[in-house]
């Protein structure tokens, strides 16, 4: 087939995100412009879906081509067959309370009403994860609340409705709402002791910090554990579609950090470095990785 002939038309490929409000449906939105802003052979639609535990069983059954999906679902996701595209970002978990609340550690969070996330989220997997780790279950421990839409938290904390919303990363869009509010915000994460403890029973979480001035009001960068978010494909997509996705995104990095300040992690290099094997990469996105010298 020509080159001519195969990009005659635009190759329509479905994008799952997660609930509206949340971080996953901005970040896809900004990847979606980008890449068809580059590739015009490419027409890419994000759709909104209930996260990353609905994305992983889409893509399996093809009603998805590419989706956002969470670290903590990713072990599961590769093993079933899909494949890398590209590392989005990395994730350190955490909970932010108002400004003025007296709560300081995780211990002062007990008992109290959480907002844990979206009920589909991978963010729920990782607020498991690391209380696990501590010895703490969202159930039984806290007043645990999960929402049908992400956007949903940030109200809940500045109205009072919870003592906290538990989230992650730079620019997660219910974290800057709580910062930007009245009263501002603070963040609560796991300890040194407490870090030792969840990565000791929980190894594929890794220590990572969220870098100062995130978010309005943090001076100070905060310590956290966490995994790396990534652009998962279909086994079986096309390698050239893949390659063409993988090319515009990469060669798109400077817009991209332009865009969002988390997407600044969105780069070859990082997904080189971040990807468990380059087995798991996807082969059209791997063959763009080995032309620029990132893979064997």
């Amino acid at each position: 087939m020509s080159v001519r002939s195969e990009f005659a038309e635009k190759t329509p490929v479905i994008l799952g995100t997660a609930t509206p409000g949340g971080g996953f449906p901005l970040y896809g939105s900004v990847i979606v412009d980008v890449v068809n802003a580059l590739e015009p052979s490419l027409a890419i639609e994000a759709r909104n879906t209930k996260g990353s535990t609905e994305n992983v069983p889409l893509l399996l059954k093809g009603a998805l081509d590419i989706a956002l999906v969470q670290g903590e679902v990713v072990q599961g996701a590769l093993a079933a067959g899909l494949r890398i595209l590209a590392a989005m970002y990395s994730t350190p978990g955490m909970f932010v309370v108002r400004g003025d609340s007296g709560d300081r550690g995780i211990a002062d969070l007990r008992g109290k009403p959480i907002a844990f996330g979206a009920r589909g989220s991978g963010l729920v997997i990782l607020a498991r994860n690391v209380l696990d780790g501590i010895g703490l279950d969202p159930e039984r421990d806290f007043q645990a609340i999960y929402l049908d839409r992400a956007g949903d938290g940030p109200h809940m904390v500045m109205e009072g409705r919870v003592a906290a919303l538990w989230g992650g990363g730079a620019g997660w869009p219910g974290f800057t709402a709580v910062a930007q509010g009245p009263g501002g915000a603070r963040f609560i994460a796991p300890d040194a002791e407490e870090i030792a403890r969840i990565c000791a029973k929980h190894p594929f979480l890794k220590p990572m910090t969220l870098p100062a001035n995130a978010y309005p009001g943090q001076a100070q960068p905060i310590s956290s554990v966490g995994s790396w978010n990534f652009i998962l494909a279909r086994g079986d997509l096309d390698d050239g579609v893949s390659y063409r996705i993988a090319r515009a995104l990469h060669r798109g990095e400077t817009e991209l950090a332009a865009r969002l300040p988390q997407a600044r992690e969105t780069t070859a290099a990082n997904t080189a470095a971040a990807a468990p094997g380059l087995a798991l990469i996807h082969p059209g996105a791997l063959r763009y990785l080995r032309e620029i010298g990132l893979a064997r």
